[in-house]
């Protein structure tokens, strides 16, 4: 059985910002990726689906920079919203996060079949700029590694 985190920033996001293709929960055809806090790192747990293949028995490398992107920036929205002084579940809505950078390193083929675990580290760089360092896991093989600089929504993306 796949572990399940608990409490992930992404279920905080309020209807209007959970449509992302990547970890929107509101957007049924979407990977709802799930980012909690793992000690002082952030972790994402994802089984990709059968249609996720880049070949027979190997993950399609979009799939695992999408997981890189969007658990970059549930990570900096967990960062800054614990900096606020709140956590996931307080009631409080967290932060929203955008890429405004993304690098990925694939070191291995990535096996299908078993879940992936996104492992991270935030940085913070400027009050509304973080760094995130992401390591992706297929069992203990470290498959991909990659950053993500994601800043705080711009009011721009409020309609």
């Amino acid at each position: 059985m796949e572990k399940r985190l608990e409490t992930a920033i992404q279920d905080e996001y309020p209807a209007d910002f959970a449509w992302c293709y990547g970890c929107g929960r509101l957007n049924e055809g979407g990977h709802h990726f799930r980012t909690g806090w793992l000690g002082d790192q952030t972790e994402t747990i994802y089984s990709p689906k059968p249609e996720h293949l880049a070949l027979p028995g190997f993950v399609y490398g979009g799939v695992i920079a999408s997981l890189i992107d969007c658990h970059g920036t549930g990570s900096a929205a967990l960062a800054l919203h614990r900096k606020n002084g709140n956590e996931p579940g307080d009631g409080v809505e967290p932060p929203r996060f955008v890429t405004a950078s993304l690098n990925v390193n694939f070191l291995k083929p990535t096996p299908h079949g078993v879940p992936l675990k996104a492992i991270g580290v935030v940085q913070e760089i400027h009050p509304k700029k973080f760094k995130v360092l992401t390591e992706v896991f297929a069992e203990d093989i470290l498959c991909a590694r990659g950053e993500v600089v994601a800043v705080v929504m711009p009011s721009s993306f409020i309609k």
